[in-house]
């Protein structure tokens, strides 16, 4: 991949995880009533944070497409869900079982092959 696409799919990473855990900082809160809920998550900070960065990934996703071919874009692209996992990990204590880092490795395997064998 060129250094260019190398840029734009770090930053998709950085938006997709951002925006990930944006939503689930705006979900967490507990309240007496699911419409009350939805009340204080509509105007809570993280919501809009989360979807600014998932626009803003959108726009980062069609110009690393423009430069790579789809199927590594989306091999490359599967790296997020890792990431996604161990910042959950991190930031809100969420559970890893064995077949989960076992997914986690192989997933990452995998985007580790595809990326370094694209031309």
């Amino acid at each position: 991949m060129s250094s260019l696409a190398i840029f734009f799919w770090l930053l998709n990473i950085t938006l997709d995880t951002a925006g990930h855990l944006a939503f689930k900082s705006a979900a967490i809160a507990e309240h007496e009533t699911e419409w009350h809920r939805w009340k204080v998550m509509l105007s809570s900070l993280p919501l809009w944070i989360g979807i600014v960065c998932f626009c803003l990934e959108f726009v980062v996703w069609l110009a690393l497409l423009s430069l790579v071919p789809l199927s590594l874009g989306m091999l490359v692209g599967s790296i997020n869900v890792v990431v996604v996992m161990v910042a959950g990990k991190m930031l809100f204590g969420e559970r890893l079982d064995k077949m989960r880092v076992a997914g986690m490795w192989l997933i990452t395997i995998g985007v580790a092959l595809a990326g370094g064998f694209a031309s």
